[in-house]
């Protein structure tokens, strides 16, 4: 099917409310209507997710969330001209166009602008916004292609738009600019240097305290099988000693270049989850800023849960 045919297929199914995985540079998001009680419903009700979580509300470009938005500042301007079409989330006060629904009932809106062509056609084409978080069930792994979708949602899903593996391989940065310091809330690809750079001020990052983004509680982006931490130099050790104890193990191992190993980090645990590991022992890579959105995604994943189909927590949120 040409890709005009997809995208009008897509935004059909999005004005008839129903829900679309659609492809984005980070990952695969689950879409619906803004606009849409119903939809944006479905969505919280496919992946599983608790109603106060907010989720993103995705445009176009900048200047399509008026309304979405209280107003476009000229921190959130900056930051447009900067780093959209790319993988940034920004925080900012929240527009009359913006249901409470979509923002787990806070005052403040989570809202990015995607570069993968096709999400772009999509929402050029759609002519308003749609809320997006993650493709996949709530606290697991992130999905970067149309099959990790299938396998998560198979038919709950009206349509599923394949548009090959994600670029980026992991979520948006998400900075907070609706306080009094621009905060990063969750690392991603874009760095807190970079956007301090941009806004020509000192940008923190700030963790724990209230759900006031996706994927920022403590335990996410987990497989089935147990992630377990350990430090290089007794990850072997490790390994012979669970082995010799019957259990199956398996070694992740990542590039050593942060972006490929963003890139391929879902992937690889979703592999090793499909071929019925019981425990994954990880190495964090070093405690550097270019390694700082795989060192959280690690660390979330080994974080303790529980849950029906599993040994860890699945309390947390999911976003692109």
């Amino acid at each position: 099917m040409r890709d005009d045919d997809v995208v009008a297929r897509a935004v059909a199914v999005l004005r008839g409310g129903g829900v679309v995985a659609i492809p984005t540079e980070t990952v695969y998001g689950l879409a619906a209507d803004v606009a849409n009680d119903a939809a944006v419903a479905r969505v919280y009700a496919i992946k599983g997710r608790p109603a106060n979580h907010p989720l993103i509300v995705h445009a176009h470009d900048v200047d399509a969330l008026e309304g979405y938005v209280a107003a476009i500042t000229p921190a959130l301007r900056v930051l447009a001209l900067r780093f959209w079409p790319g993988p940034l989330t920004a925080i900012v006060a929240r527009g009359p166009r913006t249901p409470r629904s979509v923002t787990g009932g806070q005052d403040t809106v989570a809202v990015r602008v995607p570069a993968h062509p096709l999400a772009r056609a999509i929402l050029a084409a759609f002519g308003g916004a749609l809320a997006a978080p993650s493709a996949n069930r709530f606290g697991r792994i992130s999905p970067t292609s149309a099959e990790h979708v299938r396998a998560d949602l198979g038919t709950e899903v009206d349509l599923i738009v394949d548009g090959g593996p994600a670029r980026v391989g992991i979520e948006s940065t998400i900075v907070d600019l609706a306080g009094a310091v621009p905060a990063v809330l969750r690392a991603g690809a874009i760095t807190a240097s970079q956007l301090g750079d941009a806004l020509g001020t000192a940008v923190v990052t700030r963790a724990g305290g209230a759900v006031r983004a996706p994927g920022t509680l403590a335990a996410h982006y987990a497989p089935r099988g147990t992630v377990v931490l350990v430090d290089a130099g007794s990850r072997e050790r490790e390994a012979r000693r669970r082995t010799d104890a019957g259990e199956r193990v398996a070694l992740l191992t990542l590039p050593d270049d942060p972006k490929a190993a963003a890139r391929t980090l879902y992937a690889t645990l979703r592999a090793l989850d499909a071929d019925g590991y019981a425990s994954i022992l990880a190495t964090l890579p070093p405690d550097t800023e270019a390694n700082a959105a795989v060192r959280d995604r690690l660390t979330r994943a080994a974080a303790p849960r529980t849950g029906p189909d599993s040994r860890r927590s699945t309390a947390n949120g999911d976003s692109t």
